[in-house]
C-alpha cells in the first residue's frame, strides 16, 4: 500500500539513484529502430557556479523537452558540460591561495598556477552539475564536457588558426572594457552598469590666441535670451582626469551658437601653462545641442562614444592610464609629449597608432597618481586658475558650477571596481563578416526565435556588430596560439613546432637583419629562445561558441557528430542572445558544412525564456535581498513542485513572478495525485495489460478516457510549440478536476456497489488512466511519477515508457458527463455565492429541458443529489420565484434558495464587499492614471498595479453576480 504522504526528501534521491544505476539517460536510450535524433546542448554553466533560479527555469524547460522526446522514442541526447569561466575561476583560486597564505599567482609562475586551478577544479569545481541532478535534469552524464578538456581545446586551436589565416582574426589597438583590479579586458556581459552619486563639472576651454566670439542663445520662438562676448567654449564632464587626453571639442553641425568658432583651436585648461595643448573645435552628429552647453570634449582613448567620433574625424587617441588605472608614468617628459601632440593637432596628420600610444600626455606632477587622486588635483588646479564655469551661490558669490547628480557607472561584476574604457592591443575577430550568414539564417527562416519578437533584438545586435575582442589578460583559459619573433613578427599555428617552422621559413628565406641571428639560435635551439608565446588567453565565449559541435568531437568527424548535429533546439535566456547564441550561429555556419558545402545551422529553433523575478515582479539581486535559492526550495517543497511551478508560469514573453505560496500549491497538486493513486489502490485498482480503452462500456469510464485523450493531444501540441505553461495548465486541470474531483468521486458508488462487472472495469480503467497520466506528467514532475509508476507495477522505467497516444474518443459520453459536471459545478457556485449553509438541501427545478436533459437528469440524479445537495427533481415551464438560476445548455436549472438564507443579511454583506472593492478600484485607477507614477516607478511596480486593478475588476464582477442572485432569491 502506498504511504499516506509523499516525502520528496526520501523519494527523489532514491529515484535519482535508480536512474543512475540504469544509465537511463544515455544517448539513444529508449530509441526506436531508425528513430530520428533529438539533441539539445546545455548552456554550459560556469565551473564556479551554483544553481540559481535562472538555471532552474532554463534546465526545467530543457528537461521537459528531452523527457518528452525520449518517451516518443527519438534518439535523444542532452549534452551536459561546463564552461571554464576564466576570470571567475582565476579569482576563486587566487583568493584561495591568499586565504591559505600560499605564494600568489605571479610568485609561483604560470605553469604552477595552472596546476593549482586544475587541482581546484577536480576537488571543488562543477558542483552545479550535481545540483542539476537534484533538479532532475536527464542529461547523458557520461558525455560531460568541459571547455578546457583536450577535445574542446583541439577545436579551439583549429578555429583560431583557421580564422587567422583567413584574415578573420587579427591583432589591433581598440577601445575595450578594462578591469583595473584583474588587469584584463572584459566583455560587456561582465560589466554591470549601476546608478551612483556623481558630479558634473563645467569648465572653460579658452580659445587659442585670446580670440573671442559672440555667443547667442535663443528660445524656442527664436527670441534672443542671452548674448555676450566669450573667449572660451564651455564643456561638462564627469571624469575631469580624462581631459588630459582630449583630442578635440565637438559641437553639432546645426548648433548656431558655435558656428563662428568651428575649425578654430581651443586650449585644454590642464597642465603647465607654458605647455598648454591646443585642440580643434569640430562638428559631429554626436553632440546634443539641447544637453548642457551642447559642446563635448572628445577623449577617444577613454570613452566609447568619443572613440567613434575620434575615428570618423581622424582625431588622435591618447591613452592616459596604465593597467591599474593609475596615471601613466612611462615615456618622455610631459613637455616633449605635449609638443608632439601639438604638432599632430596643427598638421592634421595622424601618425601610426603605436606612435600615438607612445605619447604620454599626463603632466609630470600627476604621473603615477590613482585616477581619482588625479581627478581631485586637476579640479583644484582648474578652479585655482579661474577656468571653471561659475554660478552665483545663495550669498551672491561666484562659485564653480558643479552639478551633483546620479550617473551611470560601469562596474566589473566580479571585481566590483569601476571599469575604465581603455585603448589596448588585443586580438579581435571580424564579427561583421562572420555575422552575415548568421543574419541571413534567421532572416530566411532557417533558424527561428520563439517568441518571434526576439528576432528584432538579434538583428539590432548583429547588424550593428563591432569587432569582437577575444583576448583576455589572464592565465586560466585557452592560451592564444600565437608566437612572436625577435622583430615582433607573429606566427599563428597550433603548436610551437609548427610556429617555429613558419618562423624559420620567414627569416631564413628572406634576406634581412634577423637571418643570421636566427641561424645562430637554431644551432643551440631550446624552446623559447627564438619565439615568445603570446601570454593572453581567449575570452571564454570563444570556446563556448563552438559548443554545439565541439562537444560532439569536432574537428574529428565522429559518429556522434554525424548523429546529433545539428542540434534540435536551444533554450536560453535573452541576456546571452548576443554573447552566446549569435556566436554559436557565426561559428557553426562558418565551419559546419554538408556534403555540398552548404552551411549547417547549429539548431533550428531558439526558445528564449524570460526572467524569474520575485513575487512583486522585482528582479532578484543580492542588494535587494530578494534572491531565492532554488536548492532551498527543493529542500522544502521538492524538485517536482518547483519544476511544475516554473513550467506553469513560463508563458512566452512573460517574466515568472515566483511566490513560494505557488510552489506550496503545486506541491499540493502532486499530493492530490498521490492521494488519488492511494484511493484507487484501496478500491482494488489493478494495472491490466489486457485492458482496452475502446472496449470500455461504462459512460463514466468512456468519458474519462476521452478527456485523457483530449489532454494528451493538448499537452503534446503545447510542448511541440514551446508553450510549456499551457501544457502544464492542461495537466493541472485534468488531474485536479476531471480525474480527482470528478472521476474518482463519481466512481465511489461503483466501487461500493454490487455490479462486479462495472467494478472490475472501473478498477482496470482507473489504473490505466493513472498510468497514462503519470506519462503525461512525467516531463514536468519526474520523481513522483517515476515512483508512482513503479508502485502500480508499470513495466520498466517510466522515463522509457511510450508517450501516451490518444486511442479513445467518445464525444457522446463526454458530453453527458461534462453536462453533469457543469450542472453540479453551477449549483455549487450559486450556493457558495449566496452563502448557503453546506448542509442545507434544496429542490432542483429544470425549465425548458428537452428530452436529453430529462433523461440525463433522471439517470444521474443519485450523483446530483449527493454532490449538489438537492433533495428533489422537477420540470416546470416557468422559472419559480426566488430561485437562483444556472444556464445548462438549452435548459435553466433553478434552485429555490430563498428560504435557506437571510436575504437581507446576505444582501447587506455583498453590498458592503462591493463598496470596499469599489474604493480599492478607485485608488488603483487613480494611481494608473497618474502619468508621473507610470513614468517614474519601476516598470515591475507599474505592471503589478495593473494586474491588481484587473483582479479587483474581476472580483467586482463576481460580487455583482452574487448580489443579483440573492436579489432574485428574495
Amino acid at each position: 500500500m502506498l504511504d499516506k504522504t509523499y516525502d520528496a526528501n526520501s523519494v527523489e534521491p532514491k529515484i535519482a539513484d535508480r536512474w543512475q544505476e540504469a544509465d537511463a539517460f544515455k544517448a539513444g536510450a529508449n530509441a526506436r529502430p531508425g528513430a530520428e535524433s533529438f539533441s539539445i546542448v546545455i548552456p554550459p554553466p560556469n565551473v564556479t557556479g551554483s544553481l540559481h533560479m535562472g538555471h532552474a527555469l532554463n534546465n526545467t524547460l530543457q528537461d521537459i523537452l528531452v523527457r518528452f522526446e525520449r518517451m516518443r522514442g527519438k534518439d535523444t541526447l542532452w549534452q551536459p558540460g561546463m564552461d571554464h569561466a576564466g576570470i571567475a575561476t582565476q579569482m576563486v583560486v587566487e583568493r584561495q591561495l591568499m586565504e591559505k597564505q600560499l605564494p600568489g599567482r605571479r610568485e609561483m609562475g604560470r605553469e604552477a598556477f595552472i596546476d593549482k586551478v586544475w587541482e581546484w577544479k577536480d576537488e571543488s569545481g562543477g558542483q552545479i552539475l550535481n545540483q542539476l541532478k537534484r533538479l532532475g535534469a536527464s542529461c547523458d552524464w557520461s558525455r560531460e564536457r568541459f571547455t578546457m578538456d583536450e577535445g574542446l581545446s583541439e577545436a579551439v586551436l583549429e578555429v583560431f588558426v583557421t580564422l587567422y589565416k583567413q584574415g578573420l582574426i587579427y591583432r589591433g589597438k581598440r577601445l575595450v572594457n578594462w578591469d583595473p583590479e584583474f588587469e584584463t579586458a572584459i566583455s560587456d556581459l561582465e560589466v554591470e552598469n549601476r546608478e551612483t552619486d556623481g558630479h558634473m563639472w563645467h569648465f572653460k576651454y579658452p580659445l587659442a590666441g585670446g580670440e573671442t566670439y559672440t555667443y547667442v542663445e535663443k528660445d524656442e520662438d527664436g527670441n534672443v535670451i542671452l548674448q555676450e562676448e566669450r573667449d572660451y567654449i564651455s564643456i561638462a564632464t564627469t571624469r575631469p582626469e580624462t581631459m588630459l587626453g582630449d583630442g578635440a571639442v565637438a559641437v553639432h553641425p546645426s548648433d548656431e551658437r558655435y558656428a563662428p568658432i568651428v575649425g578654430k583651436f581651443c586650449e585644454i585648461p590642464v597642465g603647465p601653462k607654458e605647455h598648454r595643448r591646443l585642440i580643434p573645435i569640430i562638428t559631429d552628429e554626436y553632440p546634443d545641442p539641447d544637453f548642457g552647453s551642447g559642446a563635448v570634449k572628445i577623449t577617444g582613448a577613454h570613452d566609447f562614444n568619443d572613440y567613434q567620433v575620434a575615428r570618423r574625424n581622424h582625431i588622435p587617441l591618447y591613452r592616459l592610464m596604465d593597467e591599474k588605472a593609475a596615471m601613466r608614468e612611462d615615456g618622455e617628459p610631459y613637455a616633449t609629449c605635449a609638443g608632439q601632440a601639438m604638432q599632430i593637432a596643427k598638421s592634421g596628420e595622424l601618425p601610426s597608432e603605436a606612435d600615438v600610444d607612445d605619447i604620454n600626455l599626463v603632466p609630470d606632477e600627476y604621473r603615477g597618481l590613482d585616477r581619482y587622486a588625479a581627478r581631485k588635483r586637476i579640479v583644484e588646479a582648474i578652479n585655482a586658475e579661474g577656468l571653471a564655469v561659475t554660478v552665483k551661490d545663495e550669498e551672491g558669490y561666484d562659485v564653480p558650477f558643479v552639478e551633483h547628480k546620479k550617473i551611470m557607472q560601469p562596474f566589473g561584476d566580479r571585481s566590483g571596481v569601476v571599469i575604465e574604457p581603455m585603448l589596448t592591443d588585443q586580438w579581435f575577430a571580424d564579427a561583421k563578416t562572420l555575422a552575415e550568414p548568421a543574419i541571413a539564417s534567421v532572416r530566411e527562416g532557417r533558424t527561428k526565435f520563439v517568441p518571434k519578437n526576439w528576432e528584432k533584438t538579434y538583428f539590432e545586435w548583429m547588424e550593428n556588430i563591432e569587432p569582437w575582442c577575444i583576448s583576455r589578460q589572464l592565465w586560466w583559459g585557452h592560451q592564444i596560439p600565437a608566437w612572436y619573433g625577435p622583430d615582433g613578427s607573429v606566427f599563428v599555428e597550433k603548436t610551437e613546432e609548427e610556429a617555429l617552422e613558419a618562423a624559420i621559413q620567414h627569416y631564413i628565406s628572406h634576406e634581412g637583419p634577423w637571418k643570421a641571428w636566427v641561424e645562430e639560435q637554431l644551432e643551440n635551439y631550446e624552446p623559447g629562445n627564438i619565439l615568445t608565446r603570446d601570454e593572453d588567453v581567449l575570452d571564454t565565449w570563444f570556446s563556448s561558441g563552438l559548443w554545439p559541435f565541439s562537444t560532439l568531437g569536432w574537428p574529428e568527424q565522429t559518429d556522434a557528430l554525424a548523429r546529433y548535429y545539428p542540434t534540435s533546439v536551444l533554450i536560453t535566456g535573452f541576456d546571452i542572445i548576443f554573447f552566446w547564441v549569435a556566436r554559436m550561429m557565426m561559428d557553426a555556419l562558418h565551419f559546419m558544412k554538408d556534403e555540398h558545402g552548404n552551411p549547417i545551422e547549429p539548431f533550428h529553433t531558439v526558445y528564449v525564456h524570460a526572467l524569474v523575478r520575485d513575487k512583486n515582479g522585482q528582479k532578484m539581486s543580492k542588494s535587494k535581498g530578494n534572491v531565492i535559492n532554488p536548492l532551498d526550495l527543493i529542500d522544502e517543497y521538492g524538485a517536482d513542485a518547483l519544476r511544475f511551478t516554473l513550467a506553469i508560469m513560463a508563458a512566452q514573453g512573460r517574466d515568472v513572478k515566483l511566490d513560494t505560496s505557488r510552489i506550496a500549491g503545486y506541491r499540493n497538486f502532486g499530493t492530490k495525485l498521490w492521494n488519488a493513486t492511494r484511493f484507487a489502490e484501496m478500491n482494488g485498482m489493478k494495472l491490466d495489460a489486457a485492458f482496452r480503452p475502446e472496449k470500455a462500456t461504462q459512460t463514466i469510464n468512456r468519458w474519462i478516457l476521452t478527456e485523457l485523450s483530449k489532454t494528451a493531444e493538448e499537452v503534446t501540441r503545447a510542448i511541440e510549440s514551446y508553450r510549456f505553461n499551457e501544457a502544464a495548465g492542461a495537466l493541472y486541470h485534468f488531474v485536479w478536476h476531471e480525474l480527482c474531483d470528478w472521476y474518482l468521486e463519481l466512481l465511489k458508488p461503483v466501487f461500493m456497489g454490487e455490479d462486479e462487472a462495472a467494478k472490475a472495469e472501473a478498477q482496470a480503467c482507473v489504473a490505466y488512466v493513472l498510468a497514462e497520466t503519470y506519462k503525461l506528467l512525467h516531463p514536468f514532475m519526474p520523481f513522483m511519477t517515476e515512483e508512482l509508476w513503479a508502485h502500480i507495477g508499470g513495466e520498466g522505467l517510466l522515463c522509457h515508457a511510450d508517450w501516451h497516444v490518444p486511442l479513445h474518443r467518445d464525444d457522446t459520453a463526454a458530453d453527458e458527463i461534462n453536462w453533469l459536471v457543469d450542472l453540479v459545478s453551477g449549483i455549487r457556485s450559486a450556493r457558495a455565492e449566496m452563502n448557503v449553509p453546506p448542509s442545507a438541501k434544496a429542490p432542483l427545478i429544470f425549465v425548458g429541458a428537452n428530452a436529453t436533459t430529462r433523461e440525463r437528469s433522471a439517470r444521474h440524479f443519485p450523483a446530483i443529489e449527493r454532490l449538489a445537495r438537492v433533495d428533489s427533481l422537477d420540470f416546470e415551464k416557468t422559472t419559480p420565484k426566488g430561485a437562483a438560476q444556472v444556464i445548462i445548455g438549452e435548459a435553466t436549472a433553478c434552485i429555490p434558495l430563498g428560504s435557506l438564507i437571510d436575504v437581507a443579511a446576505e444582501t447587506a454583506r455583498l453590498e458592503k464587499a462591493i463598496g470596499k472593492v469599489d474604493k480599492d478600484i478607485e485608488r488603483s485607477g487613480k494611481k494608473l492614471d497618474n502619468e508621473k507614477f507610470v513614468a517614474n516607478a519601476d516598470p515591475e511596480v507599474v505592471e503589478t498595479e495593473r494586474e491588481r486593478f484587473a483582479e479587483l475588476k474581476a472580483q467586482r464582477e463576481q460580487l455583482a453576480v452574487a448580489l443579483t442572485r440573492v436579489s432574485e432569491a428574495g
